[in-house]
């Protein structure tokens, strides 16, 4: 049974715990978050320890004192997590889950074993070993550990390439000749009860492979559509889902649909939710893992989300500019995630256009990118 006042802790502090702070208060939840930033967007939003999620004792301890732990980031210590769900902390999503998506070489193994469609991947523990492989060339060598945003993602298109890859163990996937790049994400809570939001497409920044913009409802036809969201439905299903998840795919030229990661949490490919769907991922978050029933993931509009990125060349104490013309706009919501210091292509906040029209939507979301600015 629901009550008010349970205690909810959060690991880390970043702009998605924010932005699940804002469902908690909602619901009379007394929110604990720990984070290894003292002045991290969640600093003075709830109650706050400063912690590192990588120690064992940190976590335990930060545990110890909640109802119910879960996550805006994956990487932190499992040991600690199976301790305290051992002595009856609630846990969603499960340690088991955090534990495959911790090492991309676990995560495409459990891929490969439960029959879930993926690029072909080869596994190597150093730069060495990559000479083993080069009939694989064309191909992306991924850090099984701590890649993210564009960070540990290196292609090698040949051995002339090999000088630059990575010297540790890694994915190394075959190059996967794609059309578009899409997402779902789904939630389901402790009684098995599921929903799938529309399926949306993203628009990667040429340079820096992280995501630029975000179309929804993505341009897919029904069969293809019909494919992403089997594939997201029978991930849920195996690993037992509590909470959100973000199942990130390629559809490639031959139109198979290919799962390239999934993140057991909210995601920025669900930030458009806030405005754009009746139910946000957060608030559908916070239901998931106190056991409420789920909300509806119907479209309010077509919807366009752009990343607010910190300009290239600037680093240092962030200033926005262009806000106000922005919003001018109209049917533009900006959310700016609070950090102080930017650098280039970090995310520092996102707009959302609604339109009927998805293509007018993405024309505005175009000029917002141009009018918003965050420089040092």
């Amino acid at each position: 049974m629901f009550r008010r006042q349970i205690k909810v802790g959060i690991l880390k502090g970043g702009q998605l715990g924010k932005m699940l702070l804002q469902e908690a208060a909602s619901f009379d939840i007394h929110a604990m978050v720990m984070d290894n930033d003292a002045h991290c967007p969640c600093r003075y939003l709830a109650d706050f320890t400063l912690g590192d999620s990588d120690s064992y004792d940190d976590v335990y301890a930060f545990g110890k004192k909640v109802d119910i732990l879960t996550f805006e980031y994956e990487h932190v210590n499992v040991e600690a997590l199976k301790r305290l769900k051992s002595e009856g902390v609630i846990i969603y999503p499960d340690p088991s889950i955090i534990e495959i998506v911790q090492n991309k070489a676990v995560q495409k193994e459990f891929y490969r074993q439960n029959g879930i469609p993926t690029a072909e991947f080869k596994l190597v523990n150093n730069r060495l070993a990559l000479r083993m492989h080069e009939d694989f060339f064309p191909a992306i060598q991924k850090t099984a550990r701590a890649g993210y945003d564009g960070k540990g993602i290196y292609k090698i298109n040949s051995t002339e390439d090999m000088s630059g890859a990575f010297d540790e163990p890694c994915v190394l996937e075959k190059w996967v000749d794609f059309q578009k790049e899409i997402s779902v994400l789904i939630a389901r809570n402790a009684k098995g009860e599921t929903v799938i939001y529309p399926t949306v497409e993203m628009m990667f920044h040429p340079q820096k492979n992280l995501v630029e913009y975000l179309l929804c409802p993505a341009n897919l036809s029904p069969d293809i559509d019909a494919k992403a969201r089997e594939i997201a439905f029978k991930i849920a299903q195996t690993i037992d889902l509590v909470g959100v998840l973000a199942v990130e795919m390629f559809v490639d030229k031959d139109n198979q649909v290919l799962v390239n990661e999934m993140a057991p949490r909210v995601h920025n490919s669900g930030h458009h939710t806030i405005e754009g769907s009746l139910t946000s991922q957060f608030e559908q978050h916070m239901r998931a893992v106190l056991g409420l029933p789920l909300g509806s993931t119907d479209l309010t509009l077509p919807s366009v989300m752009v990343n607010i990125l910190g300009a290239d060349g600037y680093d240092g104490p962030a200033r926005y500019e262009g806000v106000e013309d922005a919003l001018a706009q109209g049917l533009v919501y900006i959310h700016l995630y609070g950090k102080a210091v930017t650098k280039p292509f970090r995310k520092m906040g996102h707009a959302t256009i609604l339109d009927k029209d998805i293509n007018k939507a993405l024309e505005k979301a175009r000029i917002v990118k141009e009018l918003i600015q965050v420089r040092a």
